[in-house]
């Protein structure tokens, strides 16, 4: 059997992890709390609008540099729930991984999109996306991200994903 075939067979996939069975129960509340004459045409599309631009998210491009408490993985997911919590978005799950020696990757998972975070300690280097649809405000992490990891250069570029889709 092909690998497409497993995938969409859904054999092969082992048991399902923590962030399906957290989609689960955040698609169960939110169905909950639809009223129940809802259809989906009266349902909001979550699209942003940026600058009179409508558009299907705000995708930020981050580079940290000078920056410190890179290796710091604890600190990381303080400071992506800050993040969260500043941009008005949905947590659903976040995931980190430390390497070693040096260096973290991960994810923060929104029911707004996402914001993954790879770090470079050595090099007081750390990229991110900060991509977010619907009312979160994603301008709202730059401040967090500077403060927490004391970054001498913020770097963002801004993209406007799905433009007329």
């Amino acid at each position: 059997m092909s690998q497409n075939a497993l995938l969409r067979s859904g054999k092969g996939l082992g048991i399902p992890g923590t962030a399906q069975k957290q989609d689960k129960k955040v698609k169960l509340k939110l169905a909950a709390s639809a009223p129940a004459n809802t259809c989906q045409e009266d349902r909001p599309d979550h699209f942003a609008v940026r600058n009179g631009v409508r558009c299907a998210g705000v995708h930020l491009i981050v580079d940290l540099h000078e920056a410190q408490r890179l290796d710091d993985i604890g600190h990381i997911e303080t400071t992506l729930r800050r993040c969260v919590e500043a941009a008005r978005a949905t947590l659903l799950h976040i995931h980190l991984h430390h390497f070693y020696p040096n260096g973290v990757s991960g994810i923060a998972v929104l029911a707004e999109s996402h914001i993954s975070i790879h770090t470079w300690p050595d090099a007081g280097y750390a990229a991110l996306d900060v991509f977010m649809c619907g009312a979160a405000d994603p301008d709202k992490c730059i401040p967090v991200l500077r403060e927490a990891f004391a970054a001498r250069r913020v770097g963002v570029n801004e993209l406007l994903r799905g433009q007329g889709a």
